[in-house]
């Protein structure tokens, strides 16, 4: 089977190398062009020989021809961000298959793994899909099921666990397809949610609401966006936070004591315990070498 992979970054590369060393036959790759930092698909299919096309150019006539003469079976998509236009998909036999972080039709958006963490969701996963017109829409060709632990971030539920198994999906959803037993069971769109981006507008604390909650926004923006506080005007992000649920020992967003280098924060019922923070074009830094005992905190501007 003739597969052309859409993607970018270390996902999209690495999804390129799974379905290489599944034996499967990939004929192009479609990827940003590298700017100042090549990107590691491009330079991946570029070491294999393989014709790349950039994705937008696909609006044009002559790489949309060129793209057509691979003569893909499908179209598989590994981190694509563009905007890929129906006669892009109809140049495959089988059409296109697209990875997502969450269990659709819930979560739909880009920021699928940050939404559910904020809203205190114990459950997770992702989906490939068939890609359609619509946004994260398409037929299911499979799901797998993830736990989010109490202390779960963006980024540990993400790295060591919904990007292996991601790249793992595509390449067992690619056999599937070749080996004509992959399914399309439509999403029940009543049931669809659509998530924001989640930039930085979403990521401001507010510390007026429950340490739970609060929590639950600073470890569900982290790394990115970045949950934020206000410190003496300025921006602080906060970063490596855990909770200890109980009585509130000062008036929240308080710095009560600094222990190993970490911060402790008074909430509304619980002390928030701040490993390391950021303050505006710095690198991250132990909490404790910006925060001193007694400051406090302020909501997010």
């Amino acid at each position: 089977m003739r597969i052309a992979v859409f993607g970018q970054a270390t996902f999209g590369k690495d999804v390129f190398e799974a379905l290489v060393k599944a034996g499967e036959e990939v004929v192009g790759v479609s990827t940003p062009i590298p700017g100042t930092r090549p990107d590691p698909l491009f330079v991946a299919a570029e070491a294999a020989g393989l014709p790349i096309i950039e994705t937008p150019a696909l609006r044009k006539r002559e790489p949309l021809a060129a793209f057509k003469a691979w003569q893909p079976d499908l179209l598989v998509f590994a981190f694509v961000t563009d905007i890929v236009r129906q006669p892009v998909l109809d140049a495959a036999t089988h059409g296109a298959i697209q990875y997502h972080p969450s269990l659709l039709p819930r979560h739909r958006g880009r920021s699928a793994m940050n939404w559910p963490i904020i809203a205190g969701e114990t459950t997770t996963g992702l989906t490939v899909f068939w890609v359609d017109e619509g946004i994260d829409t398409g037929p299911i060709l499979l799901q797998r099921e993830v736990e989010i632990t109490p202390d779960d971030t963006l980024g540990s539920l993400y790295f060591p666990r919904l990007y292996p198994m991601g790249v793992e999906a595509l390449a067992e959803a690619a056999r599937m397809v070749r080996d004509g037993v992959a399914p399309r069971i439509p999403q029940d769109h009543s049931l669809g949610t659509y998530d924001p981006p989640c930039e930085a507008q979403h990521a401001r604390i507010d510390f007026t609401r429950p340490a739970r909650v609060v929590y639950n926004h600073i470890r569900g923006c982290d790394p990115a966006p970045g949950a934020y506080a206000s410190l003496r005007g300025a921006r602080l992000g906060i970063f490596d936070t855990t909770l200890t649920e109980g009585h509130a020992t000062a008036s929240p967003g308080t710095v009560t004591a600094l222990t190993d280098a970490k911060a402790e924060i008074a909430v509304v019922g619980g002390t928030l315990h701040i490993g390391r923070v950021q303050q505006p074009v710095a690198a991250k830094v132990a909490a404790a070498e910006v925060l001193v005992v007694g400051d406090v905190l302020e909501n997010g501007q």
